[in-house]
């Protein structure tokens, strides 16, 4: 069976818009280190608020990322991201970032360049020295392999420097059967009372190192997994603003709200419900 393979290289920069004196060179590549990196895959969740042709199982990706001003100075800047563009049916779903303390959030008006493949966008605050800054990028692609009731979601994480803490979480779709990982998790580096989410951890990720991960399961089920929990919990989402619908399925940078949250919580309720 031919499996998609979805690989994805970050590579982020800082532009100092704040203090010209210092370039976007060499000087500047240590000034904001990635301390932590989580990466969401959720096959079959959700559709992108704007599909109109659902024919396809959809892939839904999050990014939930914290770095820190290791400089004496304040800065304020640019974030540029790849993003796998050429991707079948790639659409961006959410982009945020949030204040110092975390109080707020602040969807972002973002740039997609296709040529480069790269989201940027300006950060929202000055980020002081030694505090940290949060960001989420939630993105809907379509590489779902389908075999008859038989689904892979093959995925590639190649790092683009050094990270303090990488995790990958994936989400199972509700009523999917026969769920194969690889590698498979140790039970207990995976959460327990998190059923039906599976998370690797690593601590350390140098530059360039390399991760894979394929998760297989069997589906008869075609709605996706957020509307068979708003059918089962009866809380439709009818009273929203459609245009702002995105970020109710955001991935908040402490609590997990978002999408995750939206989702996640009443995801994991229905998951203990189905084992009791």
């Amino acid at each position: 069976m031919k499996k998609s393979l979805l690989h994805i290289n970050i590579f982020l920069c800082l532009l100092l818009l704040l203090n010209p004196s210092i370039t976007a060179g060499e000087e500047n590549q240590n000034i904001l280190l990635m301390e932590e990196l989580s990466i969401k895959v959720m096959p079959e969740f959700a559709y992108h608020p704007n599909d109109v042709k659902k024919e396809d199982p959809p892939l839904l990706i999050g990014y939930q990322g914290t770095m820190r001003n290791k400089s004496e100075q304040t800065q304020k800047g640019q974030i540029e991201i790849p993003l796998p563009v050429d991707d079948k049916n790639f659409r961006i779903g959410y982009v945020a970032d949030y204040s110092s303390d975390l109080s707020k959030v602040y969807e972002i008006e973002y740039l997609l360049d296709q040529e480069k493949g790269t989201i940027s966008w300006t950060t929202s605050e000055e980020i002081q020295p030694n505090d940290v800054y949060k960001f989420v990028i939630e993105f809907y692609i379509d590489t779902i392999s389908v075999e008859k009731e038989k689904k892979t979601v093959s995925y590639q994480f190649k790092s683009f420097t050094e990270v303090g803490l990488f995790n990958v979480s994936f989400v199972e779709p509700l009523k999917a059967k026969k769920v194969v990982l690889e590698p498979a998790i140790e039970k207990k580096s995976n959460h327990a009372e998190e059923i039906g989410v599976h998370s690797y951890f690593f601590q350390g990720l140098k530059a360039g190192e390399e991760k894979s991960f394929t998760l297989s399961y069997e589906r008869e089920e075609t709605t996706p997994t957020f509307e068979l929990m708003e059918k089962q919990e009866q809380q439709p989402l009818d009273t929203l603003d459609s245009e702002k619908s995105p970020a109710i399925f955001s991935i908040a940078a402490v609590s997990g709200i978002g999408l995750i949250a939206a989702g996640a919580f009443a995801f994991f309720m229905i998951r203990k419900r189905e084992k009791i």
